[in-house]
């Protein structure tokens, strides 16, 4: 809350003060930029279409025109980057805002088209029914859960920002359930970075800011650095009994005389029952057991000729 001035944007009057919906920080900075980027724009773009247009008519009169396209481009291009900060809040709200409007024109609708107590009795089975309906009430409440972790994640990315006075705030893009809890997409702005958010005591902060029981933050994308996932866990699916199905395929009534496991496993072998090995080798080969040379053998010396000794040489 500020005092009132002769200035205001995006701000509304209320008993002498002003409610802010934008910093004013934030507001200067956006109109440095629109500033700047309406001059770079409008430069530009009436060169560029000056130049294209001296060929199709008069240069005077082709200058002119480009200097009427580039006012209005660099202003659209102000504007916008003026206001971005409400789109941003928009966007932000964009699934609330939404909801709303279905349900007020939804009721509006229902009570033209039908008496009271049929509407009321419309309303009460469409709310009635999917809060007594498991599986749709644990839907519902995923997605109740994920509209609520966007909101709580840009609280904590504000006071993050504001506490280290840098960066800006990151641009939550998308939300949606997961088996343990909820799966957030973020585009990290300039000035911010992954390792800000992995720093000692960051990731608690995100959990206790989410309700939830941990946070995990990773890089969504090997290309792009700013395109950050945040895994908020607040459930083990691990942790749940399954039940098997095996009992369903055993018959509800089984003969006496079916076979069964024994109620104590065979602590030993009774090795005298069981028969020794016999070789067959010999039934097969028909034939008889050769002695075998040694590997190693070395062949025997001719026996000397007659009439030559070896000591003659010697």
């Amino acid at each position: 809350m500020s005092k009132s001035t002769g200035r205001r944007l995006f701000g509304s009057h209320t008993r002498g003060q002003t409610v802010t919906v934008i910093e004013a920080p934030t507001r200067y900075n956006q109109r440095r930029k629109a500033i700047v980027a309406f001059w770079v724009t409008a430069v530009i773009v009436a060169l560029l279409g000056g130049t294209i247009a001296a060929h199709y008519m008069h240069p005077i009169l082709g200058g002119l025109l480009g200097i009427v396209f580039g006012a209005l481009s660099g202003g659209a291009l102000a504007v916008l980057i003026i206001i971005w900060p409400v789109l941003r809040m928009i966007w932000h709200w964009l699934p609330e805002i939404l909801l709303a409007a279905f349900l007020i024109y939804g009721w509006q609708s229902l009570m033209f088209a039908t008496p009271v107590w049929l509407s009321l009795l419309i309303l009460a089975v469409i709310v009635g029914g999917p809060a007594a309906y498991g599986p749709t009430r644990r839907a519902v409440l995923s997605l109740f859960w994920c509209l609520t972790v966007r909101h709580r994640l840009r609280m904590c990315f504000a006071a993050f920002v504001a506490h280290n006075r840098q960066g800006t705030l990151p641009f939550i893009l998308l939300a949606r359930p997961a088996r343990a809890g909820e799966r957030v997409w973020l585009w990290l702005r300039p000035g911010l970075s992954l390792h800000d958010l992995e720093q000692p005591g960051q990731v608690q902060k995100l959990a206790v800011a989410c309700w939830a029981n941990e946070v995990r933050v990773s890089r969504a994308s090997r290309k792009y650095a700013p395109f950050i996932r945040v895994d908020i866990t607040r459930r083990e699916p691990l942790t749940d009994t399954v039940l098997s199905t095996l009992p369903d395929h055993v018959p509800a009534h089984m003969p006496a005389t079916a076979p069964a496991s024994p109620a104590v496993p065979p602590v030993g072998v009774n090795l005298a029952e069981v028969p020794a090995p016999r070789s067959t080798r010999a039934s097969n080969n028909n034939t008889k057991d050769r002695p075998r040379n040694p590997r190693n053998a070395r062949p025997s010396a001719a026996p000397p000729s007659p009439g030559f000794d070896p000591s003659d040489y010697a």
